[in-house]
C-alpha cells in the first residue's frame, strides 16, 4: 500500500505542541502531523514568526523520496481606526498644521518625537511612548508621506518599525471652518494581540482625544505657526 505523508511546522506565541492525524483516503494512507513551535524558539532561533510546510512523498516500498519545502507568511491582523473633528479655522489652515510633521507632538502627545529627514524630506522618523493596558509602550517607525493634495488629502505609509498606513481629509464646511477626518489602519503589535478586540476601541478613543487638542491647537497655529 502506498502513503503519503504531510507535515506541517507552525510558529505561533499562542500555541504548543504536536498533533498528528491519520486520514484514511481512497485505499491509501495520509499521515498529516502539525507541530507548533514554542514562541521562545520562534524569536531566537527561527527569526519572525513564520511557518513552513512540507511534503514529504514517494512509495512506502519505494527507494526513491522527494521532499520539498515551502515557507509561508503568517497571516497578522490588522485593524482600521477612523475619527473626525470639527475645526474652527480655514481648511488651508487645517491642511498646512497637519502638515507640520515635526508639531505634531504638541497635540498629540502620545508621539514623543518626529524628525524629518533632512536629505529626504519625504521621510520621517516617529517614536511613540504611551501607557496602554499595564505596559508602558515605546514603538518607532520610519514612514514615507505621498505627494499630497493641497487642502484636501494627506497620506502615508511606514517603511520600517510598526506597520501602518493613514490618511487625513479636510472637508471645507465654510470660508472659516472645516472637518478633518483621520484614518489609521495598523498592524496589531505582538505583545498585544491577547487584547487586540480591545485595542481598536482604545485607540480610537486616544486617536479622538488627539483630534480634539487639533481643533484647538490649530487655533493658535493660524495666529502664530512657530508657536
Amino acid at each position: 500500500m502506498s502513503a503519503t505523508a504531510t507535515s506541517l511546522v507552525i510558529s505561533s506565541p499562542n500555541l504548543l505542541g504536536l498533533m498528528t492525524k491519520t486520514i484514511p483516503r481512497n485505499g491509501s494512507i495520509l499521515f498529516c502531523s502539525i507541530a507548533i513551535v514554542p514562541p521562545w524558539r520562534s524569536y531566537h532561533s527561527l527569526g519572525p514568526p513564520s511557518m513552513f510546510f512540507r511534503i514529504p512523498y514517494g512509495s512506502s516500498k519505494g527507494s526513491s523520496v522527494f521532499t520539498a519545502s515551502k515557507p509561508f507568511a503568517p497571516v497578522m491582523e490588522w485593524q482600521n481606526c477612523t475619527v473626525k473633528v470639527e475645526t474652527d479655522v480655514p481648511v488651508s489652515v487645517a491642511y498646512n498644521c497637519y502638515s507640520d510633521r515635526e508639531a505634531v507632538p504638541r497635540w498629540m502627545p502620545s508621539i514623543s518625537s518626529v524628525k524629518i529627514l533632512e536629505d529626504k524630506p519625504e521621510l520621517s522618523r516617529w517614536s511613540m511612548k504611551y501607557k496602554a493596558f499595564g505596559r508602558d509602550v515605546d514603538f518607532s517607525w520610519l514612514t514615507r508621506n505621498f505627494q499630497p493634495i493641497p487642502n484636501q488629502k494627506i497620506h502615508w505609509r511606514s517603511l520600517e518599525g510598526v506597520p501602518n498606513r493613514g490618511a487625513v481629509r479636510f472637508y471645507p464646511k465654510g470660508p472659516s471652518s472645516c472637518i478633518v477626518e483621520l484614518t489609521v489602519s495598523y498592524e496589531v503589535p505582538q505583545i498585544f494581540v491577547p487584547v487586540a478586540s480591545a485595542l481598536q476601541p482604545f485607540l480610537e478613543g486616544l486617536l479622538r482625544s488627539d483630534m480634539e487638542r487639533f481643533a484647538s491647537f490649530v487655533k493658535s497655529y493660524q495666529a502664530d505657526p512657530t508657536r
